[in-house]
């Protein structure tokens, strides 16, 4: 798609560590997936995904465990 290949994304990944620094790494991969995830449930218009309802709906069930 844009001709990046493995070469290219080392680069990209070497610069990315010398701006924000290797500790601050997973705070970004975790942002981004967050955001991803969002967006993905905003176009699709979703209020709760079906993991989360079957939560809700056995939390509500009278005589649950939990």
């Amino acid at each position: 798609m844009f001709g990046l290949g493995m070469p290219e994304l080392l680069v990209i990944l070497v610069i990315v560590v010398i701006i924000f620094g290797a500790s601050k790494l997973p705070q970004i991969g975790a942002g981004i997936g967050k955001g991803i995830r969002n967006f993905r449930k905003n176009i699709r218009g979703d209020e709760e995904t079906p993991s989360d309802q079957s939560k809700i709906e056995g939390k509500n069930k009278p005589g649950s465990d939990d």
